[in-house]
């Protein structure tokens, strides 16, 4: 157990010079985009003694390297900054939003996992058949079809022309009140305090924007599947099962497809990654009050600190869950170690 914490604990150091190149790269780029935010805040009928006034007093008269050192700094004593567009601290705003974002993701991939792995099995072992070709047009349309674009046909068809969705505006509709916070998780929360109600109207929110994501998800993890079993099931180690008459499912189930887990964990792991960046465009579809619809505002707003505080997270949240997927693979196949 011990040897076990202190590769995590490597992983983690490993992992620290990628954070610090987002940092870097994030700090840059958002000070290389169009548009000033001392003339943002300081207001279209403002002098240029004023616009100068809040520059100074947001830092930006310094260099790049001055607020580079005070941001870093400031990183380290677990202050991200303020943001500007809500005046709130930016860490505040990504806790606050970041369980909306969470919940809509795991959902999103909790649907495509459940569709993609049976679908993906089936194709393997049944090639040329209907699933088969089912499966790659199903591969196709999700690699192909724009998140945004799913998202906007699926409100069109079961909002405005068949009217079986309620309106694709935030977690609950219009009327209904927000659960008691206990995981910011409307779904649980709403289970939590007993009220059938709420956990309804929370689902029912969450099927479009969850499908959307779901169908983006689908695509590689179906993919991934079918591959990884067809090369299991024409191994060595299969032909020798069949010819030791184990019976079809015990060779699939316990030979095969446990085999083929490893790639598809590995996949997982990137499609989580992928989906918190669809999670931009998805939720300002629906407006869903995420992490994703903060980072949006923040850069029309040009709110360096949020922006920042944003990429950041999503940093974080790459590296924590390329750990899990690292402890999970150790729990599938012993034989590969965290250090690899």
């Amino acid at each position: 157990m011990s040897n076990k914490l202190i590769q995590i604990g490597r992983r983690l150091a490993q992992a620290l010079p990628s954070v610090f190149g987002v940092i870097v790269i994030s700090f840059v780029l958002t000070r290389a985009l169009p548009g000033d935010p001392a003339v943002y805040f300081a207001g279209d009928m403002a002098d240029k003694e004023s616009i100068e006034q809040v520059r100074q007093a947001l830092g930006l008269d310094k260099s790049w390297i001055e607020q580079f050192t005070i941001y870093v700094r400031n990183l380290v004593n677990g202050d991200w900054g303020t943001s500007l567009s809500t005046g709130r601290p930016v860490t505040e705003e990504l806790l606050t939003r970041l369980p909306a974002s969470l919940e809509l993701t795991l959902i999103g991939l909790g649907l495509a996992i459940f569709v993609a792995i049976p679908l993906g099995v089936l194709a393997a072992t049944r090639l040329d058949s209907w699933i088969d070709h089912l499966c790659r047009v199903i591969v196709t349309a999700g690699v192909s079809l724009p998140t945004f674009f799913t998202g906007l046909f699926l409100v069109y068809v079961f909002y405005y022309l068949l009217g079986w969705s309620p309106s694709p505006l935030g977690r609950l509709s219009i009327g209904y009140l927000s659960p008691p916070h206990v995981t910011g998780f409307y779904s649980i929360d709403s289970l939590l305090a007993g009220d059938w109600e709420i956990f309804v109207a929370s689902i029912a929110q969450l099927i479009l924007p969850a499908v959307t994501l779901g169908l983006f998800a689908l695509a590689p993890i179906a993919r991934m599947t079918r591959a990884a079993m067809l090369g299991a099931l024409a191994s060595d180690f299969v032909r020798t099962a069949r010819a030791n008459g184990l019976s079809n499912r015990a060779v699939l189930v316990t030979y095969a497809f446990r085999n083929a887990a490893l790639p598809v964990l590995t996949t997982l792991g990137m499609v989580f990654s992928f989906l918190l960046g669809a999670n931009v465009l998805v939720e300002k579809v629906f407006s869903w009050p995420g992490i994703g619809s903060f980072a949006i505002q923040a850069l029309v707003a040009s709110d360096y600190a949020a922006v920042q505080g944003f990429v950041l997270s999503m940093a974080l949240l790459f590296v924590c869950v390329n750990l899990l997927i690292d402890v999970l693979l150790t729990m599938v196949d012993p034989r590969v170690g965290l250090d690899e």
